[in-house]
């Protein structure tokens, strides 16, 4: 049972959660994952190693936590047998605990997960021909009620951790098989680079588009994505990660100066009456002061162009007007921008419809003919309620004897097949 009561968020202001870089385990270890490189240092010293033990143990176990995906301490070849256990015996290497699997037609997997204090998010990885991206959540529900989003429809329970956020990355490498092989002959020596690779990278690229907005849990999204990538961490470059949120204008230019990542933007719509009403935000951050944040963002450029999301409402915000209107805006704020044309995916309660494809490919070439790339996304995960604004904690429909059924007949089908 989820020990966590919910956030109180009164009225449009922003969320400043109890600040939490660790959820507490019941057994009083620490959970490293998640934790940089110092304070792991720091930790050690206070258990009781002398300086330069500490250092060097933080070292040893940062790469076979990061480098090798390894969640054991016994499995720490490098490391004397007899400091194994007193590791185990104080400090715990975490991963999100998986509820539910699935798999969608189209390869996309969608896994539900719950921290170790019972509260349950979604993350998402969506293969193509030359990539894998890996949709990953930074909240526990949202605060954000935009209106044409599932997952907006939920409470805002908490804030997850560092340690949970890189944590969906960690357990999506180990589902994918991605961790490098090889021998452990000493952290100093070069190793073989035969021996040290990975059999084929699926995964290439995060972003963090999944449950709640990034940069209302803004420390511990910067916490994460530096592990992600430190170069003696997972090693991503900033370029293959991209961080989406709904305008908090306040935190964009931190994002852009302190993480250095690609910048997205929910826009949706190019009036104000339209994005208040569907973008609540708005409110508060109006599209002018978003736009100009955006021309402000650190980093941006045509080479490093900054991504708007439309997503297309039927007779909402998907007119030539509007597309008109969307151009104007980018070019009167010299953006150097690309756009994502996102089909609305129903769901059940949910107060619009997706645009046609006619008016989708129309809108679509508007903006193309003005010199700004506007492709439609296709959309994936739609089978397995994956796709984009969907995620809504499965949890809240299915019991637990309904997901052990669905389990054990896919794996009977499985079994049948192979």
């Amino acid at each position: 049972m989820a020990d966590t009561t919910l956030m109180s968020i009164p009225g449009q202001i922003d969320p400043v959660p109890v600040a939490r870089d660790i959820t507490p385990r019941a057994d009083g270890r620490i959970d490293l994952i998640g934790l940089p490189k110092d304070r792991i240092r720091e930790l050690f010293a206070e258990a009781g190693l002398d300086a330069k033990q500490a250092k060097l143990r933080a070292k040893q176990v940062f790469h076979w936590l990061y480098h090798r995906g390894v969640t054991d301490f016994a499995a720490m070849t490098d490391i004397a047998k007899t400091m194994r256990p007193w590791l185990a015996e104080r400090f715990y290497i975490g991963r999100p605990d998986v509820v539910e699997a699935q798999h969608s037609t189209d390869g996309t997997r969608k896994w539900l997960l719950r921290t170790s204090d019972g509260h349950e998010f979604e993350m998402v990885f969506i293969p193509d021909a030359d990539r894998g991206t890996l949709c990953v959540s930074s909240q526990v529900g949202c605060t954000l009620n935009c209106r044409f989003c599932h997952t907006g429809t939920m409470k805002l329970v908490r804030n997850l951790t560092p340690g949970e956020i890189v944590g969906q990355v960690l357990l999506a490498r180990d589902s994918l098989g991605e961790w490098p092989k090889g021998s452990m002959a000493g952290l100093d020596e070069v190793e073989d680079s035969a021996e040290y690779t990975s059999d084929g990278r699926l995964l290439t690229n995060i972003v963090m588009m999944g449950m709640g907005e990034p940069l209302y849990n803004f420390d511990n999204v910067k916490g994460a994505l530096k592990l992600v990538m430190d170069g003696d961490g997972l090693a991503l470059s900033k370029r293959r990660i991209t961080l989406s949120t709904s305008g908090v204008v306040p935190a964009m230019a931190r994002c852009g100066e302190e993480i250095g990542v690609n910048l997205a933007v929910s826009l949706h719509a190019v009036t104000k009456e339209i994005r208040d009403e569907i973008v609540p935000l708005n409110k508060k951050y109006g599209i002018e002061e978003l736009l100009q944040a955006c021309a402000d963002y650190p980093g941006a450029s045509n080479a490093r162009r900054i991504t708007f999301e439309y997503v297309m409402l039927k007779d909402k915000n998907d007119s030539d007007e509007h597309a008109h209107e969307l151009v104007r805006l980018l070019k009167q704020y010299d953006l150097p921008a690309k756009v994502n044309l996102i089909p609305f995916n129903p769901w059940p309660g949910a107060a619009y419809e997706c645009s046609t494809p006619e008016r989708v490919k129309r809108f679509s070439e508007i903006v193309f003919e003005h010199g700004i790339s506007a492709p439609v996304r296709t959309p994936r995960g739609r089978d397995i309620d994956a796709a984009c604004g969907q995620l809504k904690t499965a949890a809240e429909k299915k019991s637990r004897a309904q997901r052990d059924r669905e389990t054990a007949a896919a794996e009977a089908t499985e079994a049948a097949a192979g």
